[in-house]
């Protein structure tokens, strides 16, 4: 993630004082001045441990007077940390508008330790920025445009043994939830989760749940069932809030 000392934004730079954002308020505005649209490149941002993301933000602001500049552009976390642009340009479609393209690198391992995502980072991320128009109205971004930025969850490949197994006997299915660790840079555990165990029987096109498991302290995951039919096992994660969610490669388990 890169976090900068400064911001670009249309007609010029913007310095600022601080990394830390002040406590969000709603938007605010004066005038005819509007954001007319405000789109993220994704809607979650998963983060492993080493491969950096990017994401791009592009907004489009309206007034009757014309635009003078988008000016801010930068993301901020749950806990109030802001990250900058790598890159921003703007340009003006009419008289009356101004289109500006923001684009971020999300990095847990970056060069620059001050620049990683840290745990506490992970959540909903809003975006700020202030579109001026010529009259002096404006129009500012608070909280009203969010994207998820998540830490990156694994399941290992299930495993159901034993392998064939006789009908109407017992199914021993295992597994372990991970998920990235920002602050170590390394995949840990995730305890106390539920993980849906999903069963296709052989023939069909569509898993369904057969039980919930919960996570031990180790994220790892263990429970019996019958084996009734012949069919394949996987592991299903939905995620949480600063979480991403993640389905494991099922294991087959023929009948004998």
């Amino acid at each position: 993630m890169r976090i900068r000392t400064a911001a670009t934004a249309a007609g010029g730079t913007l310095a600022l004082l601080t990394v830390l954002a002040p406590a969000a308020h709603a938007d605010s505005h004066k005038g005819d001045t509007t954001f007319t649209s405000v789109t993220f490149s994704k809607t979650t941002v998963n983060v492993g441990v080493s491969a950096a993301q990017s994401l791009t933000v592009v907004a489009t602001a309206k007034d009757g007077s014309g635009i003078s500049g988008i000016y801010g552009g930068k993301l901020v976390s749950p806990d109030a940390r802001i990250a900058f642009p790598d890159s921003a340009s703007c340009t003006r479609p009419s008289s009356t508008t101004m289109k500006c393209t923001w684009k971020y690198t999300l990095d847990a391992n970056d060069t620059d330790d001050y620049a990683d995502l840290k745990n506490s980072n992970a959540g909903t991320w809003h975006l700020d920025a202030e579109a001026a128009a010529n009259d002096h109205d404006f129009y500012t971004l608070d909280t009203s445009k969010s994207v998820k930025v998540k830490r990156y969850a694994k399941l290992t490949a299930t495993q159901a043994s034993p392998e064939p197994v006789v009908k109407g006997r017992t199914l021993t299915v295992t597994g372990t939830l991970t998920r990235a660790n920002w602050n170590t840079n390394v995949y840990a555990g995730y305890s106390a989760q539920r993980v849906a165990l999903q069963f296709k029987k052989s023939g069909a096109s569509t898993y369904s749940t057969v039980k919930t498991v919960t996570t031990d302290s180790t994220g790892k995951l263990k429970t019996t069932v019958t084996a009734n039919s012949a069919g394949t096992w996987r592991w299903k994660f939905a995620g949480t809030s600063t979480t991403s969610a993640v389905t494991a490669t099922g294991d087959s388990a023929a009948l004998k």
